[in-house]
């Protein structure tokens, strides 16, 4: 279930860190607590748990804020739009709708750390329609996904690009989990088909810059095709692809074909 949250900056406020994403699933976590605490404290504490493993099973996309100057050397934005959308999926049945929009409804939030970020005010939030769902389905990853892996003797994760010849099985692997956390038992041996359509690019994430728990992770965002049973892609849709999608890694957005007689322009 996906929502479009639309959100007005304070006028006077134009300046964005680059690395903002971490404060979206902080004030998601708040949100929910204040109606729930019980729940949002089963979220940032537990999770959906798979052995070892915790998923939060909901993911958001980057900011889309129109057109804003880059500050690269200061790893700022300057906005110029007075508004920006966010959009916000959820694991969730249908029923959970009017809770959430009353949930988010006027809500404020404060995006970025102690040095730069804006004050927003929620102006409208509104359930997105369906897309339709095949077997094999060509999305566009809008955020950085994640895949790691982490042996027994290493003190860090290693981040793997997707020309690592374990990439795909971990992809996969995770979404079995992810999916059977969720209750289904649609099996991934047979068919599975993960296809990257184009030149990968890295992406390097602060999470929570400026405290002791400061972490630095790396992703990557591209073009792919994937084949695999319907249930697999709405859960790509509700809740990202790959790993941290609570952090705001792995949203992923279904691609629109291209126009026949010509090429679609990125």
């Amino acid at each position: 279930m996906k929502f479009k949250i639309t959100l007005k900056r304070k006028r006077q406020q134009k300046i964005l860190p680059v690395d903002y994403q971490y404060y979206i699933g902080a004030w998601i976590y708040k949100v929910i607590g204040r109606a729930d605490s019980g729940f949002a404290s089963f979220l940032h504490s537990h999770g959906y748990k798979f052995g070892n493993k915790q998923f939060k099973l909901f993911c958001y996309s980057p900011l889309d804020f129109g057109r804003a100057k880059l500050w690269k050397e200061k790893s700022l934005f300057e906005l110029d739009s007075e508004t920006a959308r966010l959009q916000v999926s959820f694991c969730l049945p249908y029923a959970a709708e009017r809770f959430i929009i009353g949930l988010f409804n006027h809500q404020k939030v404060y995006i970025g750390d102690k040095f730069n970020g804006i004050d927003f005010t929620v102006g409208q939030i509104e359930r997105l329609p369906e897309p339709a769902i095949c077997e094999t389905m060509k999305y566009r990853a809008k955020s950085a996904v994640v895949v790691s892996i982490k042996n027994e003797n290493d003190k860090y994760a290693k981040y793997l690009s997707p020309n690592d010849e374990n990439y795909s099985q971990l992809l996969k692997n995770n979404l079995q989990q992810k999916n059977e956390v969720f209750g289904s038992n649609t099996a991934l041996l047979h068919n599975f088909d993960f296809k990257i359509n184009n030149t990968p690019k890295s992406k390097l994430i602060t999470v929570k810059p400026y405290t002791p728990q400061q972490s630095k992770i790396r992703g990557f965002v591209y073009d792919f095709t994937l084949t695999a049973p319907p249930e697999i892609h709405e859960l790509i849709l509700n809740s990202g692809l790959g790993e941290k999608n609570s952090t705001g890694f792995g949203w992923c957005e279904v691609k629109p074909p291209s126009p026949k007689g010509g090429v679609l322009k990125h």
